[in-house]
């Protein structure tokens, strides 16, 4: 009798386990679309500059308009995904950006650049309220952590790519034709999601105990604090990205081949290390303390690099364990986003908290080049232990006042 019973609870327990795979793998792979998109531009600059007669500023200023129109909408349409559902805004989202690529290859000027990008930049806000939202709302509890993780390394993995996939579709049919091809993989992934399947997730379908959700303000002290938690993290890395390898060289005297390795190095491991922080985010409700613990060793491994001269071998090593380490807080940091939301409310959450990286990509990279137009290498490093070191206090404070959230 128990065995007949248990059969079909089985049953619907292997089902929901496979529809929450499959939503996972989908919403995963509309996360590697967006990273694959933000890379499209930058790695055509040379077509581009070439075909529309322009300098890397007015090519640069394309990128700028990207990155303010991603900052200015990600809170806005945080708000619409809780309003009408986050799978209409996602598809929305994958579609908009496709066809931006799609138009600018199809009317290859100048105008148009400048018109994709900021698409590009609205399309780019959609991701992030809207996946989280979904997974939220829809992944297991005890897997939430795994969940956040493979999410966020699609997203890396997409960046990752784009440079060969951009070069070999450049290479078979040209520069117009990549463009294309580009906007096309957004518009085919949106026909994946809907034949898939993806459910959906609004203010409307949450419900505590059965009963729906009062209103709640979006605006806490909470939401606020981790907003700039999330500047700082970008500030901290914004320097290492962009400027490391530079700075390596005209600071430390490395090669380009040694300066360009310790960097891959510090990217590739962060991806590696948000797979590994997805397994211990679901094993501790303190994440706060986890991101704290990981962003002290690495404001002390970056003090070490900032103040002294390592030998090739160790530097790599050293930028390797720190990549491990940044990404391990990432499923973190989503963790305690998700936990300061209020239900129906994840949306929001996260339109408004990502903006505090778009914040760091808008003035980080002046920041960052006006330290190294002063000739100070080695504060590329220094600059980024300090807002590591801040970013470890923020942790802490986050940590304190966050409730462990129900399962």
């Amino acid at each position: 009798m128990v065995d007949v019973l248990a059969a079909p609870q089985q049953t619907r327990n292997q089902g929901k386990t496979d529809s929450s795979l499959r939503t996972l793998a989908a919403i995963s792979l509309a996360h590697w679309v967006s990273h694959f998109h933000l890379f499209v531009l930058p790695m055509l600059f040379p077509f581009l500059k070439e075909q529309l007669g322009v300098g890397y500023i007015e090519l640069g200023l394309a990128i700028t308009v990207l990155g303010i129109v991603s900052g200015l909408t990600q809170a806005p349409i945080g708000y619409l995904a809780d309003h009408i559902g986050a799978r209409k805004v996602l598809l929305m989202g994958l579609t908009l950006g496709g066809f931006a690529l799609i138009l600018l290859g199809l009317n290859l000027s100048y105008p148009w650049l400048l018109v994709c990008a900021g698409l590009l930049g609205l399309a780019n806000s959609v991701y992030h309220p809207a996946d989280y939202a979904i997974l939220s709302a829809h992944m297991d509890e005890a897997r939430m952590g795994r969940a956040f993780s493979i999410h966020t390394f699609a997203g890396f993995l997409g960046g990752a790519v784009a440079p060969a996939i951009m070069a070999t579709l450049v290479a078979t049919v040209g520069g117009t034709g990549a463009l294309i091809a580009a906007g096309a993989v957004g518009v085919l992934v949106a026909l994946v999601l809907i034949v898939v399947g993806i459910p959906d997730a609004s203010a409307a379908d949450r419900h505590v105990d059965g009963v729906r959700a009062p209103k709640q303000s979006i605006i806490t002290p909470a939401i606020i604090v981790l907003t700039i938690f999330f500047m700082l993290l970008g500030l901290s890395n914004a320097g290492i990205s962009n400027f490391g390898v530079v700075a390596l060289m005209t600071g430390y005297g490395e090669s380009f081949s040694s300066a360009n390795l310790a960097l891959t190095a510090f990217l590739a491991c962060s991806a590696v290390g948000v797979l590994a922080g997805g397994y211990l985010a679901d094993r501790t409700s303190r994440h706060g303390r986890v991101a704290a613990a990981c962003f002290a060793v690495n404001a002390a491994i970056m003090l070490a690099i900032a103040t002294t001269t390592l030998p090739s071998l160790l530097l790599t090593a050293m930028m390797a364990i720190a990549g491990f380490l940044g990404g391990v807080i990432a499923p973190s940091r989503d963790m305690l986003v998700r936990s300061a939301a209020p239900p129906g409310a994840a949306g929001r959450a996260f339109g408004i908290v990502s903006t505090g990286f778009n914040l760091s990509g808008i003035f980080g990279p002046l920041l960052y080049g006006w330290i190294m137009d002063q000739s100070l290498p080695h504060w590329v490093f220094g600059a980024s232990v300090v807002f590591m070191t801040l970013t470890v206090l923020l942790a802490l404070v986050t940590d304190r006042r966050q409730p462990a959230r129900a399962a």
